[in-house]
């Protein structure tokens, strides 16, 4: 499958700095929702790029420093439980892709978004379903948000050892309900997704 399709296409029709942007982490019942923009040279591919759910964690942490490493542009943001449950996980979602966006050095000419997503901003966009898999752009900004969060949260997992945040990183494992059943939520954990708790 060629994952420069859409890429080419936009070339062709004079666009030169293309952005990829994905979220990891909307369906946790704790943590941020994390989102990465990347502009990536699309003249030395990175070999092994792709929807980061389908690679392992070392694969992943190996190729994540190899695109920071070449990115032409990239910037992560991340939106707070707090947040989450103020606006609701899509507005959230839409808010992180917007700042990662907005965050990068240089503007882009196009932005390419995984899902169903249409974002408020002023730069010509695009959604693709199943896009980490389909774009290569998109795929690099899936690895490198996966990467970030799955880092974050193994640093709470230090401050919150009962709930197996190094390995759930904030979803609903027996583990993690377990722990919250006897321990109660952390002010990490979204209010808007553990109601049945409170």
């Amino acid at each position: 499958m060629d994952k420069l399709q859409y890429e080419r296409e936009l070339i062709e029709n004079g666009c030169k700095y293309i952005c990829g942007v994905d979220e990891v982490g909307r369906g946790p019942l704790a943590g941020p929702v994390v989102c990465a923009a990347v502009i990536m040279p699309l003249d030395d591919i990175i070999e092994g790029v792709d929807d980061s759910k389908k690679l392992t964690a070392k694969k992943r942490e190996m190729l994540s420093e190899k695109i920071l490493e070449r990115a032409v542009a990239c910037h992560i943001c991340a939106v707070e439980p707090q947040i989450i449950d103020e606006i609701n996980i899509l507005q959230a979602t839409r808010l992180c892709m917007k700042n990662a966006i907005e965050g990068l050095k240089i503007k882009p000419d196009f932005v390419l978004t995984d899902g169903n997503m249409t974002l408020d901003i002023s730069i010509p966009q695009r959604s693709l379903i199943k896009g980490d898999a389909l774009s290569y752009s998109i795929g690099a900004a899936s690895i490198i948000a996966k990467v970030h969060r799955d880092k974050l949260m193994k640093e709470y997992a230090e401050i919150y050892p009962q709930y197996g945040f190094e390995s759930n990183v904030g979803y609903g494992s027996k583990k993690h309900i377990e722990a919250i059943t006897k321990f109660g939520l952390t002010p990490i954990h979204r209010r808007s997704f553990t109601k049945k708790w409170q």
